[in-house]
């Protein structure tokens, strides 16, 4: 997976979780603040909003606001947008993580595709 194919990897997560969340929010008034949030993850899946400047700052929101919500959001992405989202996540979470960046840019530099489920699953030792 090269880092077009990771970005395009990592928006689709977020499209598919904003879309979730809509679903799950759209009940609520307009002005009910979970509502707000809702509607500005949807921006940012978008493209209206900056993910790297505008992404970390709704991230934080929705896990110490809506600690409940938190679960559902991919952790994935919480590496993807790094700095203050990595809080959000385990020691060996982020290990796990180190290690499927640097399959990720071997591969590249040998002009592979890596498959990131597949390499999740190795190293997880899950197959």
């Amino acid at each position: 997976m090269d880092d077009a194919s990771y970005l395009s990897h990592c928006r689709a997560l977020l499209t598919e979780f904003a879309a979730t969340l809509h679903k799950r929010t759209e009940f609520l008034p307009p002005e009910d603040s979970l509502r707000d949030l809702s509607d500005s993850f949807s921006a940012l899946a978008g493209s209206e909003l900056d993910l790297y400047t505008d992404g970390p700052g709704l991230v934080e929101r929705l896990f110490i606001t809506y600690p409940d919500f938190a679960p559902s959001f991919p952790r994935d992405l919480l590496w993807f947008l790094g700095g203050n989202c990595l809080h959000f996540l385990a020691d060996p979470e982020i290990d796990t993580f180190q290690k499927l960046d640097t399959l990720r840019l071997e591969a590249t530099a040998r002009g592979e595709q890596l498959d990131l489920g597949a390499a999740r699953a190795k190293l997880l030792k899950l197959q």
